[in-house]
Formats: C-alpha cells, sequence, structure tokens
C-alpha cells in the first residue's frame, strides 16, 4: 500500500535541538517550530496516549520531521532502535487526497494498523486525520498517511 504523495521522512531523536543543528548548513532556511504534542491514538488494543515534542524542516518539496519521544504507550517510537547516531530514521508520510477510500481499504491490506487519529471533531478545528502502518517486516519501517484540507496543507507548507 503505496500511494498518495510521499511528502515526508521522519526520524527520532533523543534531543530535538541537537537533532535541528545536523540540519544547519544542509538546506535548513528558517529556523524550525518545535510543537509540543500530547494526545490520545486509537490503537487495535484501545486508545493509548503519546506526548513529545516534533518539529518540521522543509528542504525542497520534503518535509523532515524530528520526533523527541517522551511518552509512548503505543511503542511506535520507542521501537526504533538505536543506529548509533542522534538521528534515528522512523516513516514516511503520504498526503492522501480521498480519505474515506483509503481507510476502508487500509484494512484489507497486509500491513497491520498501528495507530491512528481523526481530528475532524476536535475543538481545533484542523480536520488532520492520520493512521500508521507497520511496514517493518517488507520495508524496515513504518508508512503514515494524512488526509487534510487544502489550507492546512498549504500551512504546512508555509513552515
Amino acid at each position: 500500500m503505496l500511494e498518495g504523495m510521499h511528502y515526508q521522512n521522519a526520524y527520532i531523536c533523543d534531543d530535538l535541538e541537537a537533532g535541528i543543528d545536523l540540519f544547519r548548513g544542509r538546506g535548513l532556511t528558517k529556523e524550525p517550530i518545535i510543537i509540543p504534542v500530547d494526545q490520545t491514538v486509537l490503537t487495535p488494543e484501545g486508545p493509548k496516549r503519546q506526548k513529545g515534542r516534533i518539529c518540521f524542516i522543509w528542504i525542497g518539496d520534503l518535509q523532515y520531521e524530528l520526533i523527541e519521544n517522551e511518552i509512548d504507550e503505543v511503542g511506535i517510537y520507542a521501537n526504533c532502535l538505536s543506529n548509533g547516531g542522534p538521528l534515528r530514521f522512523h516513516h514516511i508520510c503520504f498526503r492522501i487526497d480521498d480519505w474515506d477510500d483509503f481507510r476502508a481499504r487500509a484494512d484489507q491490506q497486509e500491513f497491520p494498523v498501528a495507530m491512528e487519529r481523526d481530528l475532524s471533531g476536535d475543538a481545533d478545528g484542523t480536520g488532520l486525520k492520520f493512521l500508521y502502518l507497520d511496514a517493518r517486516k517488507v520495508f524496515g519501517h513504518y508508512l503514515e498517511y494524512t488526509w487534510m484540507p487544502d489550507a492546512m496543507w498549504q500551512q504546512i507548507r508555509a513552515m
């Protein structure tokens, strides 16, 4: 299940500021915003909490997401083993145009759903939806899929 527009590579790091520093002089053109995240996601075992800090760095048409994990009840970030370096590759992300069609097919394909969240009914009004498939047995990493309104996509592109 590889579909949509690939726009992001994501990395786990133990020190977000040190991770950001690695991009200085390598295409980073503006200071990234660090975003605290404390959320409940749905998993096959029920709701689980995730807490950490993230930032997004755009270089050309590719976004780099850096994730500093604090609480990971899902285990999706903690299972990303150290490679001896400050950044550990974790997943790629695709933007999906038709979420309902994609979501209906996600349960029918070979990779298990690891976690998902639908923010369309949240008070923040973002409308963002995301889902992680555990594709490690084939690709060695997770696949994330997102859907968002065009206005939100424009905001993300401007970060």
